[in-house]
């Protein structure tokens, strides 16, 4: 009879296959007691659960610890959402860990993780209809129980912060039968009120008093509001269906106080700066239109029509005088070439010649009696001699031939 021999690598593979087709083990809830719990510095945590009966070994990988929102110890009663699987090299199997809750939250988790994937599905969870906080709010909303921590811790950060801000209560049941519907009337009635912003949430608790919150009512409510909202649903480690849905989650109801208020303080001395500034702004701007004021008024007095009369004025003299020089000098010109003509003239002169013993004869008619031939005999003559004239009668002509 053969037998078949196998290694201890095919058997570990083997029995690994087989974890791996279950169904079950694939996605199984384990509840137990945590023990030997380590944290390695690589980010993985190595720890066993066990009850009366026995022991199992589990590990959550660094990539898995965003489904831890708390700090295990010993002890503690945990309910792990994980896959059973064999580690072949040690031929052990053991829980690899991807959620883990508190005892009693699991069943409760469970349906918030199915609620949070279809309307996350549905785009509600979406950055895109996100709506933006105001900043300067005047009236905001709050939809929470009238008593206890959250509402007080409200009221006093808004009366420290602006004292001027109104706040309106929607006093709601915010746990146990009816806290969902409660909630919802909330929401709605205050957007009907008008208010600028609502703070939605209460103080923290377990997973079965924050459940009103992850229902799906209360998510629609606050996705179909017109009015933004802020979630402040228990404490920092404590995350809702409502904080997805709304436009801004703040980890307390004392942090959506702070976000939804401005703080009149900071608002004041920003005024008093912007004020500084624009009065320092101002002084520089009216220094600067008083230098161009001066330098118009500068460039006025040179443009200004008496100046350019007085330029005129004085290019009217300066032409005057260079009209006057001119002309003197034409006249000295003209002096000086009289003078020289007159002189010309001088030897030319009949009067000059007359005062050298000569005289001038003319006829009758005031010719100039050159030749005889211009004369006969008893012809009146006029015989100008340097001191006057003298009347003749020709009594004779005699013809003279000059060689």
């Amino acid at each position: 009879m053969t037998r078949n021999v196998y290694t201890v690598k095919q058997v570990n593979a083997y029995i690994k296959n087989m974890f791996t087709q279950d169904y079950m083990l694939n996605r199984i809830y384990v509840k137990g007691e945590v023990s030997n719990c380590k944290y390695h510095t690589s980010g993985h945590i190595y720890f066993s659960l066990k009850d009366e009966s026995g022991t199992i070994a589990c590990v959550m990988f660094a990539g898995q610890r965003g489904g831890l929102s708390f700090r295990m110890s010993e002890g503690q009663q945990v309910v792990v959402l994980g896959a059973v699987n064999v580690y072949e090299r040690s031929g052990s199997y053991q829980l690899y860990a991807k959620e883990i809750r508190l005892d009693g939250d699991g069943l409760l988790y469970e349906r918030f993780q199915m609620l949070k994937r279809e309307l996350e599905e549905m785009g509600m969870f979406a950055p895109e209809y996100k709506k933006p906080i105001p900043a300067y709010a005047r009236r905001i909303g709050v939809v929470t129980a009238p008593t206890g921590a959250a509402v007080r811790d409200i009221m006093n950060i808004t009366a420290r912060r602006n004292p001027y801000i109104q706040l309106i209560l929607y006093p709601a049941q915010v746990q146990g039968e009816g806290a969902k519907e409660s909630i919802v009337r909330g929401i709605q009635m205050l957007e009907r009120t008008g208010v600028d912003v609502m703070i939605v949430g209460r103080g923290g608790g377990s997973i079965e008093d924050l459940w009103a919150f992850n229902e799906e009512e209360v998510a629609r409510a606050i996705f179909d509001c017109s009015v933004p909202v802020i979630s402040a649903v228990g404490h920092e480690t404590d995350t809702t269906i409502a904080d997805y849905v709304a436009d801004l989650r703040a980890p307390t109801p004392s942090a959506a106080a702070e976000l939804a208020v401005s703080d009149y303080r900071q608002i004041q001395t920003y005024m008093q700066d912007q004020q500084r500034k624009m009065n320092r702004l101002l002084q520089q701007k009216i220094q600067m239109e008083r230098m161009r004021l001066r330098e118009y008024q500068t460039r006025l007095k040179y443009l200004h029509p008496r100046n350019k009369l007085q330029d005129q004025q004085q290019r009217l003299v300066e032409l005057e005088d260079k009209m006057r020089m001119l002309m003197d000098g034409k006249v000295r010109d003209a002096r000086h070439k009289l003078a020289i003509y007159m002189e010309m003239m001088k030897g030319l002169s009949p009067i000059q010649k007359l005062n050298q013993g000569y005289s001038y004869v003319e006829n009758k008619e005031g010719n100039a009696v050159k030749s005889i031939r211009q004369v006969r005999q008893h012809d009146r003559l006029l015989i100008h001699v340097t001191d006057g004239i003298l009347y003749t009668t020709v009594e004779g002509i005699k013809e003279e031939h000059h060689g």
